[in-house]
């Protein structure tokens, strides 16, 4: 019972924020007008709140830095740099062979300059660190490090991973007109996210991210303070998804368009696949490397 009521508390505290910026988010709409759908300004309120979350619960957990898994600053520079390549050398592969098989497709529509194509590289590395700098201190660093104290490294793993995986589907598509704006509207688009766990269309890229957040949080319990890998490898993710994107199209006819999801036309069962034979190998290693 207790172990059932550690693995909710990180949901208990995702509602509590949600619901804080469902509030917050009604005010700033009242304040500014209609600038913004107001389903946007809840989520990433709700993420800046995790973000800022962390100092207060870390002195609440009466946990340090070195325990979310920083590092000194040169030395978790240098992990961000063997991140980066880490995340170049698992997801390219993919890429390259979604491109063979004819699911991803020159964009031909778009026309391209050198320093047009440079400036898109460069902005989408940029956000790519800036989502890899919010994800891992939260899931690699502040849940699996306080999921570790009350149990097993394997559960600890799957729950952190499970929320990571989650989090990207808190989301509805339902539009409030701003003269219907009311206190209420903010909860019942709270209640439409929570509700689309339940679509059975995420399966195939939640199971995917599931997968991909136990990687990374098995860099990060192997490496121990090793939170700067994370942070690197999860940024060259998003950045070659966002580079795809800007160059390729998604063939939704392509004979094996299954090996992808509706989610950004990369994560689905081929990486699920790709990503779980890596950390299987990567232990099956470790094993015999100790014998």
């Amino acid at each position: 019972m207790r172990l059932l009521a550690y693995a909710l508390m990180p949901l208990l505290v995702l509602v509590t924020l949600a619901s804080v910026s469902c509030l917050l988010g009604y005010l700033i709409l009242l304040a500014l007008g209609d600038v913004v759908e107001l389903s946007k300004v809840i989520s990433k309120g709700t993420q800046v709140l995790l973000v800022l979350s962390i100092v207060p619960l870390m002195s609440w957990l009466k946990m340090t830095w070195a325990e979310l898994g920083f590092a000194n600053k040169s030395q978790f520079i240098r992990q961000m740099g063997l991140g980066l390549l880490l995340g170049v050398a698992t997801l390219l592969p993919v890429l390259l062979v979604l491109y063979g098989l004819d699911i991803h497709v020159i964009d031909q529509g778009k026309e391209w300059t050198v320093g047009k194509a440079a400036t898109k590289i460069v902005v989408a590395l940029l956000l790519a660190l800036l989502i890899s700098f919010f994800e891992e201190p939260v899931f690699r660093g502040l849940l699996l490090a306080s999921f570790r104290r009350k149990m097993a490294v394997g559960m600890a793993i799957f729950l952190s991973s499970f929320y990571y995986a989650a989090l990207h589907f808190l989301k509805t598509k339902t539009k409030v007109p701003y003269q219907d704006l009311s206190p209420e509207s903010g909860f019942r688009l709270m209640t439409e996210a929570f509700g689309n766990w339940l679509n059975p269309e995420i399966f195939s890229a939640l199971l995917a991210l599931l997968v991909v957040g136990v990687f990374l949080a098995v860099v990060r319990t192997e490496f121990g303070n090793g939170l700067g890998i994370c942070v690197g490898c999860h940024a060259a993710w998003v950045w070659q998804i966002k580079v795809s994107k800007d160059f390729f199209d998604t063939d939704k006819q392509a004979e094996y368009y299954y090996l992808v999801s509706g989610y950004d036309g990369v994560v689905g069962p081929l990486v699920t696949v790709w990503l779980s034979l890596a950390i299987a190998a990567y232990y099956l290693w470790k094993k015999y490397k100790i014998r």
